[in-house]
C-alpha cells in the first residue's frame, strides 16, 4: 500500500497541527530529531547545531500521534526519523515511553528483510502494533530495537522535480532505486509549478512559496519514475504541503498508487470483487505490497 507522508514537520509550512493532518489522511511523518537540553527535539529547515529556529520538544508531537492511534484503532502510522539523538542515553526511548507510544510499536522482529512481504493490516491491528518507526541511526537497531531505515527501504533524492538532474536518483545513504532487496520505496516530491512561478523558490523549506500541490504534475512524475526503477510504485509519497491546487492533491495520488498496487487500476476505488485492470500486479519486478490488506 501507499501512504501520504508529511516531509520534515515542525510547525512549518502547512499551518496544520499533526492531529489535523492525521485526520485528513496523512499516515507517515518524516521528522528531523536531535538531542537538546537532555531531551529529544524536532527541527526542520534549520541548522540543528547553531540555528534552532522552527524547533521544539518531540514529546508534544508524539503525544498527538498517540492520541490519534488511541482514537482510531484500525489506523497505522509510520515515523521516519532523521535521527541525531545519542543512542547511549536512551533519550528517544524515554520519549516514546512518556508519550504512551511504546505500547503501539511494531516489533522489529516482525519486519521482513530481503524484500519479502510485510504483514497484513488486520494482523497489525489485532496485535495493536500500529506504529512503525524507522531511524537513520544504524546503531539504534541493535541498541534500542528501532529499525534502521536503509535496511528496509530505498529513497528518491530529495526535491525530485520534473526534468531535473536529480530525477530517478537515490538519496545519499539509500541503495539504488531498482534494488528489490529493500521492500519499501519512499518518493520525495516538490511541486515543479512552484519552482517555475517563484524564481527564488529553491527548496521545500521556503515557506513563502505556494503551499499547494499540483495533482496532475505529481501523478505524472510518479508515472515517469515508474519505468526508471524496475517498475516499482512508491509506498510513501513525501510532500511538504498536501493542500490541493487542483484535483485531490497528494491524496488523489495515493488513491492512484494503491489502485496500481492492489489491482492494477488507476484508482483504488475501482478495486472491487478482486478484479484486475491491467497485468501490472503480475509483473515479477513489482514491489511488494506493504501492509497488505
Amino acid at each position: 500500500m501507499t501512504y501520504s507522508t508529511k516531509g520534515g514537520f515542525y510547525n512549518d509550512g502547512e499551518d496544520n497541527s499533526i492531529t489535523k493532518q492525521l485526520n485528513s489522511g496523512v499516515r507517515a511523518l518524516m521528522l528531523n530529531i536531535f538531542a537538546y537540553k537532555g531531551d529529544a527535539w524536532l527541527c526542520h529547515g534549520c541548522d540543528y547545531k547553531t540555528g534552532l529556529e522552527s524547533r521544539g520538544p518531540a514529546l508534544g508531537l508524539f503525544k498527538e500521534v498517540e492520541a490519534f492511534l488511541t482514537l482510531n484503532s484500525y489506523e497505522i502510522v509510520t515515523l521516519i526519523l532523521e535521527d541525531r539523538v545519542d543512542a547511549e542515553k536512551n533519550i528517544l526511548g524515554k520519549v516514546f515511553d512518556a508519550s504512551g507510544l511504546t505500547k503501539y510499536l511494531f516489533s522489529l522482529s516482525k519486519m521482513p528483510l530481503h524484500g519479502e512481504d510485510w504483514p497484513l493490516v488486520k494482523d497489525m491491528v489485532t496485535a495493536n502494533q500500529r506504529l512503525v518507526v524507522f531511524s537513520s541511526s544504524k546503531s539504534k537497531q541493535e541498541s534500542e530495537g528501532i529499525a534502521y531505515q536503509w535496511n528496509f527501504m530505498v529513497e528518491y533524492k530529495l526535491y525530485t522535480l520534473i526534468g531535473s538532474d536529480g530525477m530517478h536518483t537515490n538519496r545519499g545513504r539509500s541503495l539504488k532505486l531498482n534494488n528489490t532487496s529493500k521492500s519499501l520505496v519512499l518518493f520525495n516530491y516538490v511541486d515543479s509549478e512552484q519552482k517555475k512561478k517563484n524564481k527564488n523558490y529553491h527548496s521545500a523549506f521556503d515557506f513563502t512559496a505556494p503551499k499547494e500541490i499540483n495533482t496532475k504534475d505529481l501523478i505524472n512524475t510518479i508515472k515517469m519514475c515508474y519505468t526508471s526503477i524496475s517498475k516499482r510504485w512508491p509506498n510513501f509519497i513525501a510532500v511538504d504541503y498536501s493542500k490541493r491546487r487542483d484535483g485531490g492533491a497528494v491524496f488523489e495520488a495515493v488513491d492512484f498508487l494503491n489502485g496500481k498496487l492492489l489491482c492494477g487500476c488507476e484508482d483504488v476505488n475501482s478495486c472491487q470483487n478482486g478484479s484486475l485492470c491491467t497485468s501490472d500486479v503480475d509483473d515479477e519486478s513489482q514491489n511488494h505490497i506493504w501492509f497488505n490488506v
